[in-house]
């Protein structure tokens, strides 16, 4: 009985050994997400000791606000530009035979590409497109290479260097699940296409497509080493503004709008990331089980 009274207290739920196996994880999880999380929160409404609003009200510094539609208009683009051209190439990989070397070895590729990032993947376009870079001094570019240090134009290129890698890998189940018979029943009906992509396969790839843009945007938004290589001054990007006030002097009193800066960053991912969530699970029922 007592053993009984001890399962409904729980719900049902029966401790097993098994459980053991993810304790591992869940004390990962502790240690280097929910404490710094919490690290974060309390410490955006907490100045000099006591509990504040000033933190938060130092977000509508222009510097802060400056970076903040800087970071947004960066991850836009670069996720826009980042899903059309993995779509066009995740589409054009689907098309290839499912066990060629062509398709595995891209798909590979993208695998590794989609991680290269970092102070790696900035070096590498400093070593090629810099004022000393291979390609500019091999076609005799006089003073170029200064575009790869600017956040609209150089960093851009740089985030689309893993941006389109990505989303193969995400997209491409997706497009794997447009069954060959819907194709086939549209072209018996006599339609064109055209017809097909706009009627059928579109409608069915559209809530897959924005959550994979959704999901690069959030890639983009939280990315620092890169950019932290590339622009050394004026901090034009909030990642850059949060790391600049956790390793220079601030004013008295605002030592944690730091905090205050990375809180807004994780209400930004929670919100994009719900979005996704929600388009994710309404897209997997056409997906091919």
């Amino acid at each position: 009985m007592a053993e009984v009274r001890a399962r409904r207290a729980l719900g049902g739920f029966r401790p097993t050994s098994a459980l053991l196996g993810v304790v591992p994880f869940f004390a990962y999880v502790t240690v280097f997400l929910l404490i710094p999380t919490l690290v974060v929160v309390i410490g955006a409404f907490v100045s000099g000791g006591r509990p504040s609003l000033g933190n938060i009200r130092a977000l509508g510094q222009p510097a802060v606000t400056s970076a903040l539609w800087h970071s947004i208009v960066l991850s836009a683009v670069t996720a826009v530009g980042g899903a059309v051209l993995g779509a066009i190439l995740a589409y054009a990989v689907s098309t290839a035979s499912p066990t060629g070397v062509l398709k595995r070895f891209i798909t590979s590729l993208c695998g590794v590409l989609a991680q290269f990032g970092g102070v790696i993947l900035a070096f590498a376009f400093l070593a090629t497109f810099s004022a000393q870079g291979f390609l500019t001094r091999l076609l005799g570019i006089g003073g170029g290479g200064l575009w790869l240090y600017e956040w609209d134009k150089g960093l851009m290129l740089v985030y689309l260097y893993f941006q389109v890698p990505l989303m193969l890998i995400v997209f491409l189940p997706a497009v794997e699940g447009l069954r060959p018979q819907w194709r086939e029943a549209s072209e018996t009906l006599g339609g064109s296409t055209f017809l097909y992509w706009r009627k059928v396969a579109g409608p069915i790839l559209l809530p897959s497509f924005i959550g994979a843009l959704l999901l690069l945007f959030t890639n983009a938004f939280s990315a620092y080493a890169t950019a932290a290589a590339l622009v050394s001054q004026g901090s034009p990007l909030l990642p850059l503004q949060i790391g600049g006030s956790f390793t220079s002097e601030v004013i008295l009193g605002q030592e944690n709008v730091g905090k205050a800066m990375a809180l807004a960053m994780v209400v930004v991912v929670a919100l994009v990331m719900s979005a996704y969530a929600v388009l994710d699970r309404r897209a997997s029922k056409w997906l091919v089980r």
